[in-house]
């Protein structure tokens, strides 16, 4: 029971993280719309505040909801990797929401892990616990990105120098058939589904044991997975270099550097090394449709006018 108490608390504390963090962005756009200067996040929050304690509950309901839409599908992401474990009599934990402050993330938490506890000794079973977790979030991720651009307004051009977040392709291809505009507003929706769908692009890296590493083991084996971790670890490498000299945008050395750390790290074996079956390869193949669906090799960056 302590232990429920303790992911219930980090679950809570992740829902009041999440929540200001959506009441600020979207104090940001009222702001901005009222050409109010911003010297820095915390203004935003601070305005955010002040209108829910008047009894103004725009705010508040942005945040919440943005709340609902994000965790709901990190949920999603996680209980699928526990209810795969369970099924294959794996010893698991429940999901940890992990909180970030507000003011030094842009989605107010870093994720939701569960720690497996015991050996995964079947190919089979590795494999349905890697990628259950991807494909149950993804399909939450999937309406909530059509919600989300449905209901976009335009915004303004961004002005030279100034920080955007780019599109995933999902969002390409969904913009032309919902009609959204080429530069959106905040909306929690949209935002909640860019910061999944991000999320579970970095999940599906065939990495270590990430949950595309442990896919990659299970249809492989533990030679072709080694490589493939040390070719996109390096590959990412490169990345970062280009992200920071084109657009300064230094975000993919820090995952450079998490998965250099796995890729040394390495994945366990297992023991039984029964075959896939065709249904499984499809599968495999699904999640790597829903990575390219997902992957932005540059999410945030600095404007540059063409």
């Amino acid at each position: 029971m302590p232990r429920v108490r303790f992911h219930l608390l980090l679950f809570g504390i992740t829902c009041l993280t999440t929540t200001i963090t959506g009441m600020a962005w979207w104090a940001s756009e009222q702001m901005a719309k009222q050409q109010i200067e911003t010297a820095s996040f915390f203004e935003p929050i601070t305005w955010a505040m002040t209108e829910t304690a008047n009894g103004h509950l725009l705010a508040l309901g942005n945040g919440l909801l943005f709340t609902i839409t994000l965790l709901g599908i990190l949920g999603a992401h996680e209980f699928g990797h526990y209810f795969a474990c369970r099924y294959y009599g794996v010893r698991a934990t429940l999901p940890f929401f992990l909180p970030a402050p507000p003011m030094i993330t842009f989605l107010g938490t870093f994720g939701a892990v569960i720690k497996i506890k015991s050996p995964i000794t079947t190919r089979r079973a590795l494999f349905d616990i890697g990628i259950a977790g991807p494909l149950a979030g993804f399909a939450l991720a999937l309406p909530a990105s059509v919600i989300g651009l449905w209901v976009a307004q335009e915004a303004n051009p961004p002005q030279a120098g100034s920080t955007i977040f780019f599109d995933p392709p999902l969002f390409r291809l969904l913009s032309p058939l919902l009609h959204a505009p080429s530069v959106t507003m905040w909306n929690p929706m949209w935002w909640a589904a860019w910061g999944a769908l991000l999320i579970t692009a970095l999940n599906l890296f065939p990495v270590g044991q990430l949950d595309g590493g442990h896919v990659l083991y299970a249809i492989t084996g533990r030679r072709v997975h080694k490589w493939v971790s040390a070719g996109t670890s390096l590959a990412v490498a490169c990345l970062a270099i280009i992200a920071f000299v084109w657009y300064g945008s230094p975000i993919w050395f820090l995952w450079t550097v998490v998965l250099v750390f796995m890729t040394k790290v390495g994945h366990p074996p297992v023991i039984d090394e029964e075959p896939l079956g065709p249904t499984r390869l499809v599968l495999a193949f699904l999640a790597v449709i829903v990575f390219l669906l997902c992957f932005m090799w540059l999410p945030i960056g600095t404007y540059k006018p063409i």
